[in-house]
C-alpha cells in the first residue's frame, strides 16, 4: 500500500480500493459536492490526499449504517464548521436509530403477514391462488 504523501496523492483506483467505495460513486460524490474536488497531476490524474481518503471513509461507513446522502451531508456541515458538538450528532443519530427501528418494526410484521399467506397456500396445481386473493382483498 503506498503512502499518502503532499508531493504524491493517491490516484482514484487506489482510493476506491483502500475504501471500496466504486470509481463512478467517487466521482458522484464530487460531482455533487459531498467530496471536494482532488488536486490534479500534470497529466490530469486526480491525486486525493489522507483528508479526501478519511472523508470518503466516513461517507461508506454512514451510508452502509443507512444514512441518507441528505443526512451525510448534514454531517459533514456540521463537521466541516466549527459549530459542531458531539450532542448534535448524537440528536442526528438517535433521529437515524428510531427510523431503523420503525422499518425493522415494518419489516416483521411484513414477515409475519407473508408467513400466514405463504401457510394458507396449498400448492397446487389449480389457479386457485389463496396468496393473490389475500393480496387483491388486503386493502378491502
Amino acid at each position: 500500500m503506498s503512502q499518502i504523501t503532499p508531493s504524491r496523492g493517491l490516484l482514484i483506483g487506489e482510493l476506491s480500493r483502500r475504501t471500496g467505495v466504486n470509481i463512478e460513486t467517487i466521482r458522484y460524490y464530487e460531482r455533487s459536492g459531498i467530496m471536494p474536488k482532488p488536486k490534479r497531476s500534470e497529466g490530469g490524474h486526480r491525486l486525493y490526499n489522507s483528508e479526501q481518503l478519511n472523508r470518503l471513509a466516513f461517507i461508506k461507513r454512514s451510508r452502509e449504517l443507512g444514512f441518507s446522502l441528505k443526512e451525510v451531508c448534514g454531517f459533514l456541515t456540521l463537521i466541516d464548521s466549527d459549530e459542531m458538538t458531539c450532542g448534535e450528532i448524537h440528536v442526528r443519530t438517535m433521529d437515524h436509530l428510531t427510523e431503523v427501528r420503525q422499518k425493522i418494526a415494518d419489516l416483521k410484521k411484513m414477515e409475519r403477514t407473508l408467513k400466514v399467506m405463504a401457510a394458507q397456500c396449498s400448492r397446487g396445481d389449480t389457479p386457485d391462488c389463496p396468496i393473490v386473493d389475500d393480496l387483491y382483498h388486503l386493502g378491502s
